[in-house]
């Protein structure tokens, strides 16, 4: 018996003098754990893709160590619009973003990278898509993002289903509804995206085709969305003049369909709305109180970024762009089409007259060389350069381009944005694509600075120069609160059992440099990045590292 005591004592002293080891240690941090509360001095442990262990970790050690000392530790941002589908293809780097401590890029705004049929592909590989060319190897949604998994992505990945692309799957771009074999089909798709994971269904109604959906449509499909407990999110109708009518349609979606709802970058767009995101921000709080679930997402710049074809009415792109194109030579629809750039738009939503001018549209990206000379230049500008109007202008160069011409509409104010920014129910998304700044083929055109500096701009100025959220208020509403809109499993939180998607930041010196002149300009601040469980980002610099993942929506397999 004492010798069964005594190698007990010899185990259990030899097991205390080994230190306890782990993957990675991260050390001497102020953790921010996402829950919004108040933050705590911390070491953290991650073992494999794992969070192990978070406390007092000065007796163990780890393979890798990384020292926070002074520095902000906290979850992995989520991007809840991005628009990588085509970078993430070319550089799955994701340094944009990443940089900007982003570990989840959420894309499919309205359109989404599948399903594709047979046409959808072939404009997709001729370059519909932008200067950059890849093959399209994949048919559905779910293939898509596999695919890109494989690759290698240094950023988690995942997707909503567009119902725009579901409705051009099915139908083509035709200005009509569909027929009930034809509605079945597309709901059918809709179900098929959510089983291999999409988050739900999108919408973005002021662009066509899904301009041309009613709303019967879009309830229709987000009951399929519903059914696997996704989400409903839109670009909606209207962020203008209708803009108070296009809320109470998602409410109406809302409502009907039994789904949470997410309004897409929130915005009141043109002056003389401006007055009227209090009576939005009521609408939503109502809506909240009576028992749906509605909330919203941000950028946070006073110009929206889209194409020059956004001071057309949709009908004028009834049947595709191609006929866009063909109508546009047409000299008596170009005087009708200089007529309706000039009012308020009957029915639709017109940013050029929005913005109120010309010289405050931003021309940002061209198909030609030839025209390229124009980014970063007013469409004011650009009108004098070419001895034209500025409406003519904006005709001629989508015909040269065949294009819809990128370009920056400047539409909102800053009151409004801190208003926003400070609402409980709204997170952040850059609704641009993660790009590399070394890339030649991404300096073809010019940007949006959301782009590079969306996220670090919330804490930097909205929380440490204008004070409009708590530090962490932000990385709540960053990291946990679009993580538990998007229902995701063990992300968005620092605790042990979640993945170590982590990031470790500077809050005194944490800023955005892109700007609409320089937008090719990384952010700064942020030190590490740690993607389930891998380094992505070390002292600021990216480590070549793609241990990033296809993240599956709720529906999953079902």
């Amino acid at each position: 018996m004492k010798n069964i005591i005594l190698t007990v004592y010899l185990f259990t002293l030899f097991a205390c003098s080994q230190k306890q080891q782990y993957d990675t240690i991260i050390r001497n941090g102020v953790v921010y754990d996402g829950n919004g509360g108040e933050p705590y001095k911390a070491d953290i442990g991650i073992n494999a893709d794992t969070i192990a262990f978070i406390g007092d970790l000065s007796k163990a050690s780890g393979k890798t160590e990384t020292d926070a000392k002074g520095q902000a530790v906290a979850p992995g941002f989520v991007n809840m619009l991005s628009q990588s589908d085509v970078a993430l293809l070319h550089d799955g780097t994701s340094q944009g973003d990443i940089r900007q401590g982003v570990t989840l890029e959420v894309m499919g705004e309205g359109g989404s990278a599948g399903p594709l049929n047979a046409r959808m592909k072939q404009e997709a590989q001729t370059g519909a898509w932008g200067d950059i060319k890849f093959a399209v190897d994949w048919n559905t949604l779910g293939e898509y993002l596999t695919g890109l998994e494989k690759k290698g992505v240094s950023c988690n990945v995942t997707s909503f289903v567009g119902a725009a692309e579901v409705r051009d799957y099915v139908m083509g771009e035709d200005n009509r509804a569909p027929t009930p074999a034809e509605l079945d089909s597309m709901k059918a798709q809709v179900a098929l995206a959510m089983r291999e994971g999409a988050m739900g269904v999108s919408t973005a109604l002021i662009y066509p085709p899904g301009f041309f959906a009613k709303t019967d449509e879009l309830v229709a499909l987000s009951k399929v969305a519903s059914a696997y407990n996704g989400m409903y999110i839109s670009h909606m109708r209207s962020e203008g003049n209708n803009l108070l009518q296009a809320v109470d349609e998602l409410i109406t979606i809302a409502k009907q369909a039994n789904i949470h709802a997410e309004i897409f970058h929130l915005k009141a767009g043109g002056k003389d709305n401006w007055p009227k995101m209090d009576l939005v921000i009521k609408k939503v709080d109502s809506a909240n109180k009576a028992g749906l679930h509605i909330t919203a997402d941000m950028y946070t710049y006073l110009a929206g970024a889209t194409g020059m074809t956004a001071a057309f009415p949709p009908t004028l792109q009834d049947g595709g762009f191609g006929k866009l194109w063909q109508r546009l030579h047409d000299p008596a629809i170009r005087a009708e089409m200089k007529k309706a750039m000039n009012s308020p738009g009957n029915g639709w939503e017109n940013l050029y007259y929005g913005a109120g001018s010309p010289d405050k549209v931003l021309m940002l990206g061209f198909r030609l060389d030839s025209l390229k000379k124009y980014n970063g230049k007013t469409l004011a500008e650009v009108a004098k350069l070419r001895n034209s109007t500025p409406e003519e202008t904006a005709m001629n160069l989508i015909v040269e381009d065949s294009t819809r011409v990128e370009v920056a509409y400047f539409l909102m104010n800053e009151d409004n944005v801190k208003k926003q920014v400070a609402q409980p129910w709204v997170s952040f998304g850059s609704d641009a694509a993660s790009l590399n700044i070394t890339d030649s083929a991404f300096l073809k055109s010019s940007e949006h600075p959301r782009a590079f500096g969306n996220f670090v701009r919330v804490i930097g100025h909205y929380v440490r120069d204008e004070k409009v959220l708590t530090l962490q208020q932000a990385i709540h509403k960053l990291a946990k609160l679009p993580a538990t809109n998007l229902k995701l499993q063990k992300r968005g939180e620092l605790a042990v059992g979640n993945y170590a998607d982590v990031v470790v930041f500077n809050p005194a010196t944490i800023s955005d440099h892109s700007t609409y002149d320089k937008p090719f300009q990384y952010a700064t601040g942020v030190l590490h990045v740690f993607v389930n469980g891998v380094q992505v980002l070390k002292d600021g610099d990216h480590t070549g590292a793609k241990p990033g993942r296809f993240i599956k929506g709720p529906g999953y397999g079902k």
